[in-house]
């Protein structure tokens, strides 16, 4: 009698490991990946970097909203399809409009100290937002972040390097740093200008509210009587150096312990 083998089960296929930055993966690829030019030939006239470029002057004058990639393909006098050869949508062009935006690093190299150094990166990060006004809406989202960016995060941890303290506690600290630049600048930079107010209007408009009833907010009506508020030439430095007087204390804490 015929005996019936079973029959074979296919081979199963090896399972990609999941990609960890998903949706995302084209920022990875725009930011990260080889992006080839040719050797030969006459100069491309287009290219991912030129294209973020001009998005960027667009943004420097228009504000973000204002970033299309039919904008764009305009002012560079191209089709918006050529621009998808490059740049595969508006979000990973953001992306990339960020990472070129902030551009290297300062050199902290010739700063005598954690203090010197890291109060000298805030100010650079303060005039890269002050810049480029778009870019405080831009980062403020997750995102993946491209080469120049995360080397602004590790010149910053740099400068915290010796301090003493552990690396958890230096990271921390940076993003307490970071985020007193990016608070202070959301007051400064005037990134919606129909909307915004500067430093003497909000003190003129607020005090016109609180002197409608002055005893109710007595430590307010102090403040604005003084002359003082947001926009007044302290908004990132009285911050930044009570932000470094508290790291300097931890410094010194954990110095004992």
């Amino acid at each position: 009698m015929p005996v019936n083998k079973p029959a074979r089960k296919p081979a199963s296929r090896p399972r990609r490991p999941p990609d960890p930055f998903g949706e995302q993966a084209r920022s990875v690829d725009l930011l990260w990946g080889e992006r080839q030019r040719p050797t030969r030939g006459p100069r491309p006239g287009l290219s991912a970097e030129s294209i973020a470029r001009a998005a960027i002057a667009v943004a420097d004058a228009e504000g973000l909203d204002a970033v299309s990639m039919q904008r764009v393909a305009s002012e560079l006098g191209f089709t918006t399809m050529a621009l998808y050869r490059h740049v595969p949508g508006k979000d990973e062009l953001v992306d990339l409009m960020v990472d070129i935006g902030v551009g290297p690093p300062p050199d902290l190299a010739a700063s005598p100290g954690w203090r010197e150094r890291l109060a000298a990166w805030a100010r650079a990060l303060w005039a890269v937002f002050h810049r480029h006004p778009w870019s405080l809406a831009a980062t403020n989202r997750l995102r993946v972040m491209g080469p120049l960016e995360l080397a602004w995060a590790d010149a910053a941890l740099a400068a915290l390097a010796d301090t003493g303290l552990p690396p958890g506690e230096r990271h921390r600290a940076f993003l307490v740093v970071l985020g007193h630049v990016r608070s202070a600048a959301q007051f400064s930079v005037r990134s919606n200008r129909a909307r915004s107010l500067s430093g003497p209007q909000w003190a003129a408009a607020t005090g016109t509210l609180v002197a409608r009833d002055p005893a109710r907010f007595p430590a307010l009506q102090e403040v604005l009587s003084a002359g003082t508020g947001p926009g007044d030439g302290d908004g990132l430095e009285f911050g930044l150096g009570v932000v470094l007087d508290g790291i300097a204390a931890l410094v010194a804490r954990r110095a004992q312990t």
